[in-house]
């Protein structure tokens, strides 16, 4: 197992359910809806990283 399935695509996984969470979290404590959508932004940048993380593993596990 390499470095993009070992480490990055857990990473990058954990890292969106953590911006999700907080953005859960913000939104259930009836939070400022500013800090709402900054970590909706974040949340998406994330989501688009993790899926090309796994793309390229894929792509090179084929390889």
């Amino acid at each position: 197992m390499g470095f993009l399935a070992g480490y990055a695509v857990p990473l990058a996984l954990a890292a969106v359910t953590v911006v999700l969470l907080a953005g859960l979290r913000n939104m259930m404590r009836g939070g400022s809806a500013n800090t709402s959508q900054k970590l909706m932004r974040w949340r998406v940048g994330l989501q688009f990283l993790a899926i090309i993380i796994i793309m390229v593993t894929i792509y090179v596990g084929r390889g």
